[in-house]
């Protein structure tokens, strides 16, 4: 193995779930309302559009797909200012995990190709430390698709110039870790860093990069 690619939300950050449930008990939106709405946008049934899908291939603008899931939550019977709405949910996304952030800059410093791979809800995103994380970054409505459709992880193997063979994707949904496998990478499902941690130890025997534990 010569590659690592690795998604952002919820493998870099906090479980999304975590930051979205805060964002909820802050805001007062009932989290079953939330959650039928995403659902539906998420899993859309065959023949639907989904504005989810749509605003992660940027084909909707972030502010329309605000007021889209406003409208789809007061439906509901939660009210929610629309402006600034995504920004606001995935706020605390904004704290990287250290670990996480560790292994890619040790890894990439050992030699190790490494790729970010994320599908963006149109949210800003911390750039500061990225020249020393990734050799090449794909962010989903910058190219117009997403994961876990086939050409993206074609995209990303080009970018880094690697065959799906020599390369691992780490993401925490498990539909993109199937999708993965089916173009030839490794997959990991993300759940913790020790778990991960393990999993790449078996990928990338004897590799030095990959510590026990942080401290």
């Amino acid at each position: 193995m010569q590659g690592l690619i690795v998604d952002w939300g919820g493998v870099l950050t906090m479980p999304i779930d975590t930051a979205v449930g805060g964002w909820l008990k802050a805001t007062g939106v009932d989290h079953h309302h939330y959650g039928d709405v995403v659902r539906r946008w998420v899993e859309p049934l065959p023949g639907e559009i989904s504005p989810v899908h749509r605003l992660e291939r940027g084909e909707l603008a972030l502010e329309d797909f605000e007021h889209l899931l406003s409208a789809a939550l007061a439906r509901e019977g939660s009210t929610v200012d629309a402006r600034g709405l995504v920004g606001r949910m995935f706020a605390d996304l904004a704290i990287y995990e250290s670990t996480m952030t560790s292994l890619l800059v040790r890894a990439r410093a050992a030699g190790i190709r490494t790729a970010l791979l994320s599908n963006s809800w149109g949210n800003d995103y911390d750039r500061s430390d990225w020249q020393e994380m990734f050799d090449t970054v794909v962010i989903s409505g910058e190219v117009g698709m997403r994961k876990p459709e086939p050409a993206i992880f074609e995209l990303v193997l080009h970018r880094i110039g690697l065959p799906a063979d020599e390369c691992v994707f780490i993401d925490d949904m498990a539909k993109n870790i199937v999708a993965a496998k089916e173009a030839g990478l490794a997959g990991i499902v993300h759940r913790s860093f020790d778990e991960t941690a393990a999993a790449l130890r078996t990928l990338f025997p004897g590799a030095g990069w990959i510590p026990q534990r942080f401290h």
